[in-house]
């Protein structure tokens, strides 16, 4: 890992809330170039605008959750931290980890976020991240396959059986109108279960699973029928052709693959690799017709927090608010995080044109989607791989879907058992 800083020194200017002396600040981040060019820029101007200077910490993926940790560990991290969600439950689950920003009201406008999102960014009902961008699973279908076939893109559970059936019928066994491998599979079988029970994975009262071993054991039989009727490609069958990532697959280019369950923000990775002419469409959320909730599936995709040991909370929080809500932060940092979470941010950015429509179309269906709160620790690496690990071995054959459910829920209660 290679850490780069530099030292952004401006001028005493002019503040716009005058509440904060001028202050010497840092922040922390991780991310590619173009993130560390638009967030240099971003510090530049807001750090301009009320007076601050900012000493900008940034480096890429790997080893910033180490970083991070040690310097948390040590008492040294920044004023400023981007931080990523899964994360806010290993550094504060009791909500103390963090600076509480809903202390800031003053220098930070609230009102741009929807109390869902704060909720999201909130651990044990203290504000500890302000989501940066909000991402969600949408489903995405490869038109142009549909539209040749002559089958219409579903519209919920039992038309995407029925399109598989049609597609192999006009075009050829190799056509699927779903993918469901690895993360995909699993998050598929957690929104069947979300959809059937209302309730996320994990219970926030009792911090164990919510769903009971039947519930689990029917959403793996959902996904085990969707293998079984041809609607995705087996696990199997895909670990045979050298487990390609789905955008670099050449089945989903052409369009024998013709639909996933894929994170909004990420458009454009599955648009792209289409061969020229094919369209690639976004629809509400399929689900049955005994669902209690769409079962959405939405989570800041990252979050600024502040350090509860700043010297300079409130001048932190005029350059976050810089950062998220006025327009100079606004437009230097673009998209460069994805689509805001922000309102006053997201409408800007497509008021002047710099976000895709169908990014906006992808996201619209995140944002109107209706489900209970998703818990970080859905994400948390020891329940992510428990899950994976043991569809694995159902996949195979190794066990059934009711001692798989049991596996899931004893191994993730006790990963649940340590927060």
């Amino acid at each position: 890992m290679r850490l780069t800083k530099i030292f952004l020194t401006v001028a005493m200017a002019t503040t716009s809330l005058g509440t904060a002396q001028a202050a010497d600040l840092r922040m922390s981040w991780w991310g590619g170039d173009s993130r560390h060019v638009a967030t240099q820029e971003a510090l530049k101007v807001c750090g301009e605008k009320h007076g601050h200077t900012i000493n900008a910490e940034f480096t890429g993926w790997d080893g910033h959750l180490a970083k991070v940790t040690t310097q948390i560990a040590g008492g040294t991290e920044a004023d400023i931290m981007q931080i990523n969600w899964p994360w806010l439950p290993l550094f504060s689950v009791n909500g103390d980890g963090f600076a509480d920003l809903s202390q800031f009201k003053d220098q930070i406008d609230l009102s741009q976020w929807t109390d869902d999102q704060l909720a999201a960014g909130s651990m044990n009902g203290k504000l500890n991240g302000l989501p940066v961008s909000t991402t969600g699973r949408a489903f995405m279908f490869n038109k142009t396959t549909f539209d040749k076939a002559g089958v219409p893109i579903p519209t919920n559970w039992d038309e995407l059986f029925a399109s598989a059936k049609a597609l192999k019928e006009k075009l050829g066994p190799e056509y699927y109108p779903m993918n469901a491998v690895r993360e995909t599979a699993v998050l598929l079988i957690s929104l069947y279960a979300t959809q059937k029970t209302g309730k996320d994975l994990v219970d926030p009262e009792t911090m164990q699973v919510a769903w009971s071993e039947a519930e689990l054991a029917e959403a793996i039989d959902f996904y085990g029928r969707m293998v079984e009727e041809g609607v995705v490609v087996s696990q199997k069958d895909t670990a045979a052709e050298g487990n390609l990532n789905l955008f670099e697959n050449p089945k989903w280019a052409d369009g024998r693959i013709a639909g996933s369950y894929e994170w909004d923000s990420t458009y454009s990775k599955f648009a792209d690799p289409l061969q020229e002419g094919q369209v690639l469409q976004a629809v509400p959320i399929l689900k049955g017709a005994d669902a209690v909730t769409e079962g959405v599936y939405r989570k800041p995709s990252m979050v600024f927090s502040i350090s509860k040991r700043s010297k300079n909370p409130e001048a932190a929080a005029q350059i976050l608010n810089c950062l998220l809500n006025e327009p100079e932060g606004i437009a230097a940092l673009g998209t460069s995080r994805g689509l805001p979470a922000s309102k006053v941010a997201a409408q800007a950015l497509v008021d002047s044109g710099k976000i895709e429509p169908e990014l906006a179309s992808a996201n619209a269906i995140i944002m109107a989607g209706t489900g209970p709160t998703v818990s970080p620790l859905n994400e948390h690496p020891e329940i992510r791989g428990t899950f994976t690990d043991t569809l694995e071995e159902y996949a195979y054959g190794q066990i059934n879907s009711t001692e798989a459910a049991q596996q899931i829920i004893e191994e993730v209660n006790k990963v649940l058992a340590k927060f």
